[in-house]
């Protein structure tokens, strides 16, 4: 059964973006029902527990970035063990999930969702320093190149590329260049400017225990 990402987003009570333009768009979910979905009488809430806080904001994280839990869990579980400030465990998550592919391909605007940018990485869309790359999770670091496959520019999804990369405003430690369709990783990835829209302490809680 297909997933209501809109649903999703809404139960989160955050926009995931998970279903590419509309999000960016009045027709958003976030944007018209800002509440949980179902009756009235349902959604109010007495108050999260501390652990019911805890999972919203881990499912929160791993939607933003759409992770599987073993994946996701694998990340926060690696820097946990390297990180004893919270402050310093955030920031390098972050650039761990910043740097995946399949989110350097969003954010490009290449794609218009996470979903669909690891769906292109895995059907063989890019190339990293010339060389063919099928996995969301390869990490990118600083001055590596990410260019559109030239005979997949031919594909139906990337037919307005260059208009749909004008709307878009990539972070700053990327570059692109609209008329090549290249793009360089120019520093590292910040917390601050990738801002998910979650308290990362309350995720590093959640799998402390």
């Amino acid at each position: 059964m297909k997933e209501d990402k809109c649903k999703i987003c809404r139960q989160l009570g955050a926009k995931l973006f998970l279903k590419g333009e509309r999000c960016f768009s009045q027709k958003c979910a976030m944007v018209k029902r800002a509440y949980a979905p179902g009756p009235k009488k349902k959604r109010r809430s007495k108050g999260l527990s501390e652990y019911g806080k805890e999972q919203k904001e881990k499912q929160k994280l791993k939607r933003w970035y759409n992770l599987d839990e073993r994946q996701f869990s694998r990340y926060v579980k690696e820097v946990l063990k390297g990180h004893k400030k919270t402050e310093d465990a955030e920031t390098a998550l972050i650039k761990i999930l910043e740097s995946r592919l399949d989110n350097v391909v969003f954010r490009l605007g290449f794609a218009s969702s996470r979903p669909q940018a690891r769906q292109m990485v895995s059907h063989g869309h890019f190339l990293v320093n010339e060389r063919r790359t099928n996995i969301p999770g390869y990490f990118l670091k600083k001055d590596d190149k990410v260019r559109v496959l030239p005979s997949s520019l031919k594909k139906a999804v990337f037919s307005n590329l260059a208009t749909d990369l004008k709307k878009r405003q990539p972070p700053s430690w990327l570059s692109i260049d609209i008329n090549q369709l290249e793009a360089k990783v120019v520093a590292s990835p910040s917390l601050e400017e990738a801002a998910p829209p979650v308290d990362i302490s309350l995720v590093f809680g959640f799998y402390s225990k």
